[in-house]
Order: structure tokens, then sequence, then C-alpha cells
């Protein structure tokens, strides 16, 4: 889990002033239950009356309460009110000249039970001070809504005042919600987009460091997967995060403290009711938390099946194996849905669930709130507000679940994507990496070299030790998984060496920066790879500088040229994906070309004649001896054929050197080649060459 937070440090200026914008969003959104009491229980039930004093009482009136009061009572009053226009006589009016709400809040303490006791008086009944403060406010409204009409207050004016400036507040804490809210989705989102691109480019930028050894260990399916779903999941959640997770709890908290402050008395329903809440989720998510943590691996294994299945549909159709092939799908697939049914279906149930917890809760606390309404212990307004604030409660629990829901995913996601993000290639430059002196002669050196692939148990190469030099070209041949392939993989550094050094000019390669290094060869892999793209711009890979007439000339050389000018775009013919749209030929020949266009001081060709003609064979061959003759070439071939005419040749047998030498020395002092060239050649073919 630690991985998923670790993604948003980043961004913790942005974190920050989220949280601001949630504080202001929750204190706004705490208040609206209050305006919304106060329009009920104030604003309609009390007429628009705030407090217990009159704003305007008639002068015969005030005496009558002045005498229910004590002599400190009697100034406190004294001091609130000032004569009319009309004077201080008996048919006078005296009106309240205190506007502020916290020295009338004062008054309404000091005052309601003598005011609640003239109230008492006007309607002919007696008072029990033993009856609850809310009676005692409530009896000290009524008078002052009397004093007020009777003194002739437009009782309709003052309850539109209050209306309407409690509406208006709603409406501008409703408008600053809005805003608060509109600030944290652009910033929620943009961040989690951010945290998704920055991700996904890491992940990108080492992936393309790495060296064959960590690519054996990543499957491309599982690659594809972490940097497609597994950070969409990252994305996806970290943007609920910053928009749910802090909300949630800030919600609740507050909203806590809001249930205490409305002096309802009905805790022990909330409490009730986030019992219910949490017991459940235990049990939803106690059941949904495994899948989880298999679902990752299941998607990895449908990747790889559909992978596998549209790579090689060719094969499938040619060996009638459809069905089987569908078979093998549907039952990855069918894992996949098992496993999404079963926590969909576990989850979806939390909803309806939480929706009966809620509307039961609702019920509850209007049936306890109604008996106390009646008894004149609580208010109709109060009821509402509580009622609110237990919903914001419940939803504040909503969020937090479904968060829970969320973050075991995003967390196995996470933890899978920094597995990769922080995998160190063990091919990379060393501290005093320079580069190769230039200009690059191209000398090859192989210095008794043995390799064994990671976690091998015997090496793959053994004491291998020859010299390739400029302007000559040094075949390698042998049977197949003899090593051919990994010893010229260790030129460009694509493993490095367990034994011995391999040479470039007098250099360890591992002495030498890998970018020096690699532009200084031009490699030719066995499988042709070609890119979507023109042929041009697929030959322009070795050279991106490089002009028209480089590529044609670089085309001409690879025996290229002929079907190109053939088709009817010719250098613009869009090549299609994987290079499906032209042979195996046409690929090793576009191949070429894309490693002559580098004109690099040393060119290495593995097993890349194998899908051409003889007579392309040769034309090529004598095509590169004439335009290439300072260069180093290697070539890794099987046919005997292709390489008899090298100054050098290497036998391998089984990882070592067996032979060296020309076609003619090779065989007459080497049998292992000897057998070679004549499981080929006619004996006249072969021994032709030499005697």
């Amino acid at each position: 889990m630690k991985n998923l937070f670790k993604s948003l440090l980043p961004y913790k200026m942005t974190v920050l002033i989220v949280l601001l914008l949630m504080a202001g969003q929750a204190y706004c959104e705490m208040n609206l239950p209050q305006y919304t009491q106060n329009l009920i229980d104030t604003g309609i039930q009390n007429r628009g009356i705030e407090h217990i004093l009159p704003e305007a009482i008639r002068t015969d009136e005030y005496k009558k309460l002045s005498a229910c009061m004590d002599d400190a009572q009697r100034d406190a009053l004294d001091g609130a009110y000032e004569a009319d226009i009309q004077g201080a006589a008996d048919d006078g009016i005296l009106r309240l000249k205190l506007t502020d709400d916290k020295a009338l809040d004062e008054l309404d303490e000091r005052l309601e039970k003598p005011v609640a006791v003239r109230y008492a008086a006007t309607i002919g009944e007696t008072i029990d001070f033993d009856d609850s403060v809310a009676d005692l406010r409530s009896m000290g409204i009524q008078y002052a809504g009397d004093c007020d009409e009777a003194a002739g207050m437009d009782m309709l004016a003052i309850q539109n005042r209050y209306m309407w400036r409690c509406g208006g507040m709603m409406m501008l804490m409703s408008v600053i919600v809005m805003a608060f809210t509109t600030g944290i989705s652009l910033l929620a989102a943009r961040t989690g987009a951010s945290i998704g691109r920055d991700l996904r480019s890491r992940m990108f930028r080492n992936v393309m460091s790495f060296s064959s050894a960590e690519m054996t260990v990543f499957q491309t399916s599982s690659l594809i997967t972490r940097a497609t779903n597994d950070i969409q999941q990252v994305q996806m959640t970290s943007t609920m995060m910053l928009r749910m997770m802090l909300f949630a709890p800030c919600i609740c908290i507050w909203s806590i403290i809001k249930v205490y402050q409305t002096h309802a008395h009905m805790n022990f329903v909330i409490v009730t009711g986030v019992i219910a809440i949490l017991l459940m989720a235990v049990l939803l998510l106690s059941a949904a938390m495994p899948k989880f943590r298999i679902m990752q691996t299941l998607v990895d294994g449908l990747n790889a099946v559909s992978r596998e299945i549209l790579t090689g549909i060719q094969v499938i159709r040619a060996f009638g194996r459809e069905s089987t092939e569908e078979e093998r799908f549907d039952e990855a697939n069918t894992a996949l849905y098992r496993n999404q049914l079963f926590v969909n279906r576990t989850m979806i149930s939390l909803s309806p669930f939480l929706m009966i917890i809620m509307y039961g809760l609702t019920v509850w606390i209007t049936w306890v709130a109604a008996g106390r309404i009646d008894t004149g212990d609580m208010q109709v307004g109060t009821m509402t507000a509580f009622i609110a604030y237990t919903m914001e409660i419940v939803f504040s629990f909503l969020m937090i679940t479904g968060m829970a829901v969320f973050l075991p995913r995003a967390g196995i996601a996470a933890d899978r994507i920094y597995e990769v993000i922080d995998t160190e290639t063990g091919i990379s430059d060393s501290e005093d990496a320079h580069s190769l002196k230039q200009p690059v002669k191209g000398s090859v050196r192989f210095e008794h070299v043995s390799f064994a692939y990671p976690d091998a148990e015997e090496n793959v190469l053994t004491d291998i030790d020859f010299e390739a030099g400029p302007g000559e070209t040094t075949a390698i041949i042998g049977s197949t998984g003899c090593g051919k392939t990994t010893l010229i993989n260790l030129i460009p550094r694509f493993f490095d060496v367990t034994e011995g050094r391999v040479l470039i000019d007098g250099t360890d390669i591992r002495n030498v920066t890998l970018k020096s290094l690699r532009n200084a060869i031009g490699y030719v892999p066995q499988k042709g790879m070609l890119f979507s793209g023109s042929i041009e711009e697929n030959i322009m890979w070795g050279n991106e500088e490089a002009d028209h007439d480089a590529v044609v000339n670089a085309a001409e050389i690879s025996q290229a040229a002929k079907f190109v000018d053939a088709r009817a775009d010719g250098y613009d013919t869009v090549i299609s994906q994987g290079g499906v749209n032209v042979s195996g030929g046409q690929k090793q020949r576009l191949s070429i070309a894309r490693a002559l266009i580098k004109d690099p001081a040393i060119l290495i060709f593995d097993d890349s004649f194998s899908a051409l003609d003889m007579k392309t064979d040769a034309d090529l061959r004598k095509a590169l001896a004439e335009k290439t003759g300072n260069t180093t070439r290697i070539i890794v071939a099987q046919r005997v054929g292709t390489i008899m005419n090298a100054e050098q040749i290497i036998v391998l047998d089984e990882g070592r050197i067996a032979g060296k030498g020309t076609h003619s020395e090779l065989m007459h002092n080497c049998s292992i080649y000897r057998e070679i060239a004549l499981s080929q050649l006619s004996e006249t073919e072969a021994l032709g060459a030499f005697v």
C-alpha cells in the first residue's frame, strides 16, 4: 500500500490545496442543515422571531414585564429599549435598540424566566420552572410575537425578512460548496492523470533500459498489463482518494460534533447505525478481498493467452487448432469473468444494505423525535437537522467503505508497477564509462570469454577466444543451440560476460558508454522486425538524419531496391504492424538496409540471410564486400555457402570453439565443420574451394 501513497508524494502541494478546499467545503456543508433547522424552527414555527425580547412593546406591557424582574434584570431590560417618537406614555411604544446577536443571546438567557412568567400570566396560567429550557424559550418567543403584533409590527414582513436572509445564506453556502467541489474535482482529476502519465513514463523508460536478462523476468503480456490496467487502477484510485477518502473522515467527525450540538439526545441511534454499517462492510470485504488479490494475475493470464493467439494466428490456422485455442481463451476469459462477477455481486449488495440502514435510521429518528416534539422537548427543525447530520455520517462511512474496496486492488497494482520501476538493469554505464575513441576502427576481440545466463548452473559459452578485424568477414557456424546468437549478443552488451573480456579497439566494452558502443554497431537480428510506417521510415530508423539518397543506397546494397521500386508507392509504401505485408526475405533485406544506413564500424548479421534465395544471397555478399570494405563484418549463418569466402570462420560446438580458420583450413582440420559442409554441399562443391 505504501507504493500507492508514494505515487502522491510529488504532488504534496496539490494535496495540501485540496485539503484546504475540503475544509472550506465541509464547513459550508455542515452549516446547511443548521440553516434548514433555522428556517423551520425560527422562520416557520416562530414567525421569524429569533429572540424572546420583542422588537416593539407597548409601554403598559413593558411595565408589567419589568414588574416580573429583579433590579439587575430590570436594568438590563431598560438598557435594551428606547422610547418611540410617541414618547413613554401609557399608550406609547418602546423599541429594541440592541442589534448585536451575541448581546441579545445573553439577554435571552438572563431574562427567559421572567419573560416566561409574564407570558404565562397573559394566558392565565402559572409556570413550573422544572420544565425544560426549550419550553421556556418557546414561551418567550411566543410572548415576543404577541407583543410585536400588539405594537403594530408587520409580522409577515418580519417573517419574510428572516426567511430571505436565511435562504440567501443557504444559497451562498451552496454556491461556495459548488465552487469548492469543482476545484477539488479538477485538481483530483489532474493529479490522477499526472500520476498515470508519470508512472507510464517512468515504467516505459526503465523497461527500455532492461537487458535481455530483465526481460525474461517480466513477461511481455505482464508488462503491458502493468502499463495499462494497473496504472489505470492507481490513477482512478488516486483521484478517488483525493476526492472522497480525505473528505469522508472530515465530514464524519464534523457531523458527529454537529449532532452533539443539536442536543437532540439520540446519539444511540447513530451508534447503532454505524455499528451495523461496519459489520456489513467487514463481512462483504472479507468475502471479496481474496478475489481482488488474484484478479490482476487473471488479467495477466488473459493478456498472455490473447497475445500468443493473435501473434501465432497463421500457425493456428495452418494446423487447424482454432477450436482448441478458442477453448484455451474461453478458459482464461471465464476464470476472470467468474472472479469479477463474484466481486461485483458482493460489492453491489453493499448499496441496498446501506439504503436499508439509512432509511431505517430515518424512520427510527422520526419516530423517536415525534414523541419529543409532542412534549415540547424538541422542535421539528432540530429533528430535520439531526436526520441530515446522520445521513452525512452514513454517507461518509459509505465513501470510506467504497474506498476500502478499491484500495487493496490499487495497492497490489502499485506494487506491481513499482516492481518494474525499481528493477535495476544489469547492463548500464559504469561510473567511469567513456565514449569510444573516434574514429572507431571496429576491431573486436574476445579474450577467453565465458558466459552463463542468470541462475543457470552451466555456461552457455566457455573460453571463447578470437579476434575479428576491420575489413574482414568473420563467420560463426555451428549446430542449433550451440551459442551462436548468445555470442554475438555479448558485443552490443545485451548481456555481460561472466568471465573474460570483450574488447573493441582494445577497450573493454564495459568501460565505454552504451550509447557510443551501440552507435558503432549495425545489428541485424535473426528475426526481421519492422515497425508501422513507410519503407523509408523503417530504413531511416538506423539514421534519422539520412537523406533519401542514403536510403536508396542502403536499399541497393541490401538488395531491397528491386522489390521496393516494383511497388506503386516505392519507398512511401506503408508497412503494416509487424511487417505482415512483406515477405520474410523482404523483411531481412529491409533490416539489413536499416543497419547499413548507420555506416557503422561493426556489422553483425544474426543468421540474417536465411530467408534469401541463393542468388540474392550471393549478390548481397558481393555488394557488402564492395561497399563496406573497411567494416568489421560478423556473420552468424547456417548455410556453408554463405560463409565459404569469409576470412575467418568460427565453429562452435556446445558453447566451445571447435575450430577456427578459413573454409579450406577447416575442411582439413575440423571434423564438425566438414560434416556440416558435406551435409549441405556435394563433396565436389565443398572440396572444390581449395582443391
